[in-house]
């Protein structure tokens, strides 16, 4: 039997206090048993500085003291037309956060690629597969060293096997991943069938701002409803 599926937050809220991110560590505290993934996005990736702000540094440090919690660090690579060095000192900028783990708390247990293409080319291939590499072997990072990729629709399948751990594959509403094209490309993937299903799930009301809030009806509804039995 498959193992239910976890919840991916795109946590895109600035923590302006302890409270900020209240509904999330309350969904965390009242099910250890269901998996949470929470990307954090300080500045559309880590931001300029070394290490985040004392805001982010302390919920963080937070989110990592649970064991249902997987923290991974936001970058978004347009696409794979971002400069690849750009992105690398990124990926190196999230790893710098846990230098100091065992005092602070802080750091990140892989990268979320935002803007990941659909479409193969050997050029994006080859851009994807180094970045890979990067994620996995950089010193710094925490448990998994998850590589989750947003193309948001299923791509193709030489992007998808076996590269990334992750893939958001409809970050439409549920009727479009319902369509035929959708199901379709699915389809495609070419997977083994252990490693086919929604392993991860973010669901919401909102039309606008969804990741910048929480859904004030359908966050805890979409909580219970993955609630392991």
């Amino acid at each position: 039997m498959a193992p239910p599926s976890g919840i991916i937050v795109p946590l895109y809220i600035y923590p302006l206090s302890p409270t900020t991110w209240a509904p999330l560590y309350d969904s965390i505290s009242a099910y250890p048993n269901l998996h949470f993934v929470v990307i954090v996005n300080p500045n559309s990736g880590p931001g300029s500085s070394p290490a985040p702000d004392a805001n982010y540094a302390r919920e963080v440090a937070r989110l990592n003291s649970y064991a249902n919690v997987d923290t991974v660090g936001y970058i978004a690579i347009r696409y794979c037309k971002k400069p690849l060095q750009e992105v690398l000192e990124e990926i190196q900028t999230y790893a710098t956060w846990a230098h100091d783990y065992v005092t602070t708390g802080l750091g990140v247990g892989g990268i979320f690629l935002d803007e990941t293409p659909n479409h193969y080319s050997s050029e994006a291939a080859e851009y994807l597969a180094i970045l890979q590499a990067s994620i996995k072997s950089t010193p710094g990072f925490l448990a998994h060293r998850l590589v989750i990729h947003n193309p948001g629709t299923p791509p193709d399948a030489a992007l998808a096997n076996p590269e990334p751990d992750l893939i958001l594959t409809c970050e439409e509403p549920y009727s479009r991943y319902r369509s035929n094209e959708v199901q379709r490309r699915l389809r495609q993937l070419h997977y083994d069938r252990t490693r086919c299903g929604a392993a991860y799930l973010f669901v919401t009301e909102l039309f606008g701002e969804f990741y910048e809030r929480f859904g004030p009806n359908s966050w805890t509804v979409f909580i219970e409803a993955l609630q392991p039995t």
